[in-house]
Formats: structure tokens, sequence, C-alpha cells
């Protein structure tokens, strides 16, 4: 009898477990029927790649990170190894926008603290009183407790204020478009508070694991801290969209269904049924790749202490604006991939990525194409401004820090409301919570950026458990 396997969302996550589903199926002989249900017309979620000019932009992320091997992984399965594309060997550095100068991360420097002395010790990114205030850090006793804190309080009690405002708020804030102060270290950051138990000091933990890495030694519990590393970053030759592209192609036809939204799940026996506007559609088993806020909605009915605790994770809004320039309407020598701006700086750029720089074959010769984001958890009204707005903020903060005074030939704003999940002081114990409620249900799995990791590879590995977890139960049934 076949079992029919129904998985609400085809962004990363959701075409990984329809994918994931479907080859595990036919491995242990399950007939199995994948249905993917997605509310809007295109599939993929927050990655979408288009043409634009001759340019290849980026709309959601850019990048892929080989440290976590998921993503990767399952590029080179599905047959795209030889379309991985990785940074450029030269300019391998990034910047932080104080004033109207741009100051390379000192060789060595890690999210909030230097792995290398000499180049924190010259660098102009943090007053010598500043620096004097990091280096306490090498004395300070460790924290006596295991409590969940903040960014924001475990970066002033270490490092102090100016650690916080200048290089940590705005690097974390670039991955997480969140506030400092709510933002949980042991969701976002965990490889720091090892350091600090098992080190006392950051920067000792981080001197040794870079020494630990020359040597070629296994530091993978640390993350191999040592410094920004570049060169685990990948994208694909047209684009991150070809990812999900490839896996629409490895479903079987008319699996995915675009255009179809979910209203409530609902159990009837042990099957489940599907609301959908339209449509009650029986399944064997349910995956939802939704965010949190959508999921919540769905399963209120049949689940609702699970819903209530799906509720509580908040997201964030933010944008893109991809804009494209003659190379010779630019004075800074884009030496670098791109740069980041403290929220202290009160500019309307949160980050500024230097796309064609970063990878090849993103913008035709003689152009130059930048990604600025805004928005975020800390300036939700640069989000709420008209595109017109934006584009002018955008404008001046970059005429301030590169030397653009040129109109550029192609501009491009994309919006994604709540979009970011807000890992909070306290999300993995909201975390656990749900995955213990959705446990209750062996053929129910939940997966996305909203419970243990925002990045791709970790929406992939969440889509590929969630797989996994229904087939089984499909097999034992």
């Amino acid at each position: 009898m076949t079992k029919r396997i129904v998985i609400v969302g085809a962004g990363i996550a959701g075409l990984s477990a329809a994918y994931r589903a479907h080859r595990l199926a036919a491995e242990r002989k399950l007939d199995a029927e994948i249905i993917v249900l997605e509310s809007s017309a295109r599939i993929g979620g927050v990655i979408e790649s288009v043409n634009r000019g001759g340019c290849v932009m980026e709309l959601g992320p850019d990048s892929i990170i080989t440290e976590k091997p998921w993503a990767r992984a399952l590029c080179e399965e599905i047959g795209l190894g030889p379309r991985i594309v990785g940074t450029r060997n030269e300019s391998r550095q990034s910047f932080v926008a104080l004033g109207k100068k741009l100051h390379p991360i000192p060789e060595g420097f890690y999210m909030m603290a230097p792995s290398r002395l000499s180049p924190f010790a010259a660098t102009g990114l943090f007053s010598w009183a500043g620096k004097l205030r990091m280096a306490a850090d090498l004395v300070l006793p460790r924290r006596s407790d295991a409590a969940d804190e903040s960014l924001a309080s475990f970066v002033r009690r270490r490092l102090g204020s100016e650690a916080l405002e200048r290089a940590a708020q705005p690097m974390v804030g670039g991955v997480y478009t969140a506030d400092p102060e709510k933002l949980s270290l042991r969701a976002t950051m965990p490889r720091f508070v090892e350091m600090e138990r098992k080190h006392r000091s950051l920067i000792l933990g981080l001197i040794e694991s870079r020494r630990r890495a020359a040597r070629g030694g296994d530091d993978a519990a640390e993350g191999s801290a040592a410094g920004p590393r570049y060169s685990l970053f990948i994208s694909l030759d047209r684009g991150l969209s070809v990812l999900p592209e490839r896996l629409r192609e490895l479903l079987p036809d008319g699996a995915i269904r675009n255009g179809v939204a979910v209203e409530r799940i609902e159990r009837e026996g042990d099957r489940w049924n599907v609301f959908t506007l339209d449509d009650v559609i029986p399944a064997d088993a349910v995956c939802i790749a939704a965010p949190a806020y959508a999921t919540s909605r769905m399963l209120e009915g049949v689940a609702p202490e699970l819903a209530r605790s799906l509720n509580l994770i908040e997201y964030a809004s933010s944008a893109t604006v991809n804009l494209v320039y003659r190379r010779d309407a630019i004075t800074h020598p884009l030496n670098g991939f791109g740069f980041v701006v403290p929220a202290s700086e009160k500019r309307t750029l949160l980050a500024c990525t230097f796309s064609s720089v970063k990878y090849p074959g993103r913008a035709p010769a003689g152009s130059v194409l930048l990604r600025a984001f805004v928005g975020g958890a800390l300036f939700p009204e640069v989000y709420d401004m008209p595109d017109d707005r934006i584009l002018a903020g955008v404008d001046r903060d970059l005429a301030d820090l590169v030397g653009i005074h040129a109109r550029p030939t192609e501009t491009l704003v994309t919006r994604w409301p709540r979009s970011m999940p807000q890992y909070n002081v306290g999300h993995l114990e909201r975390v656990a919570r749900i995955e213990e409620e959705a446990g209750r249900f062996a053929t129910l799995a939940l997966a996305g950026a909203a419970y243990r990791g925002v990045g791709i590879p970790d929406c992939v590995r969440s889509g590929e458990a969630a797989a996994e977890r229904l087939v089984t139960a499909l097999g034992r049934a």
C-alpha cells in the first residue's frame, strides 16, 4: 500500500526533505508518494538568484559554508560538484566601517577576539583603551555557571563594550540580523562558551585553536576558530538557485505543487489531513518546513502546546539591495569581499558584499556588483521605508565608504518579511520543548531555520533528518 508523505514548504529544508525521503523510500523498498506543497509561485524559499544586466544577483543568501558539510555533500551527491565555485584567491579580507573609513579586520581576528596579537595591536579598528580592555580577557576568571546569556552580556563581560560595538555586533549581526542584547550565545556561538569553560580566556583559546590548525590538529570542537577562513565559502556558477532547481528535477513529476497554501493540519486516527484553501489531502506522514509562526498556526488545533512553543520564536525582516556600477565610478580599491557596519554608526547599511569580487562570473568586465543589507532586528524602520528611500540611504553610505559618486546602472531591492528567526536567550530550551512535543507524533517532523541553525547547511541537515525520521516511522508501520 502506498504511503503518502506531505511536505509543507519548498524552501531548501523542504526540498532536502523531499529528495532524501524519495531516495530513502527507494533504498528501503517503501512504496511512497512525495507531495510538496508551496504557497508561493516559486521554490527555494529565501534562496533566489536572478540575472540582470549580465550580472548574477543573489536576492537572499549568497554562500554555503563548508565547515558544516551537509549542503556541499548534497551538491556533490546530486551532480552539482563541477558547478561549485569558491571565493577568489585575491583580496581575501573584509572590513568594518567606522566614520567614513573601512578598517580591515585584523588577520587572525575571529568575531570578537584576536588569535594573533601583533595584527591586533596594529589595527586602527579599536582604540588603545579598547585594546587594553580586550586584553583583560587574558586574566579574567571564567564564569562559574552554565546559564545561557546574551551575546552582548558575554562580550561586555569578557572583552568590553568596544569589542561589542565595533566587532561582535556587526559581524554576528551580519549573520543573524539580530539584537545582541537578546541573541543567545549558546544557540549561535557555542564555541565561545566552550572556550571560556576550557581555556578560561577567549584569546588564549583562539591562539591555541590557531596553533592546532597550523599543526593539522583536530580542533573541530572549537570550530577551528582561528580567524576568518574565506576558502570555506562556496557558491554555484549561476547562483544558489541552481541547488533548489536541481532538487526539483530529481523529484517525480508533479511532486511539487506551487500556489497551495496550507491552512491547518488535523489528526484522524493514525493518519493526517492537510487542509488547503481548496482541498483536504490525506497523509501518512507530514513534514512542516515552514517558519515557526506559520507552523504554529497549522498545528494549533492538533497540538496546542507545541503551537504555543513555536509561536515564542521571534522573527526579523530584512532586505537586500543589489546594485551595479561601472568600475571606474568607484574610488575604493575593493580589495576585499565586503564590509559590515556597526549599529552605533546609525547608517542605512548593515553590511555590503562586493559580490563580483567575492565570486567569479558575477558581473561583466568593467562593471561591479555590490549587494547591500538593510533592516533587521535593530532597524525595522529602515525595512519599512519605500524602495526609493532605501536606495537613497544606501547611495549616501556607499558614497561615504567606497567613494561612489555615480548612479548605479541596475538596482534591485528585495524584501524578506519575517524571514530570519531570532535565536534569543533561552532558544535551545525552547527548541528542546518543541522537539519533545513534536516527538509525541512519530509521523510528524519539523524542519527549517527556526530550530538549530539558520544557514543553508543547517537547513539541509534538518530536512534530511526529518526525512529519515518519517521514512523510518512508515517503514515500521
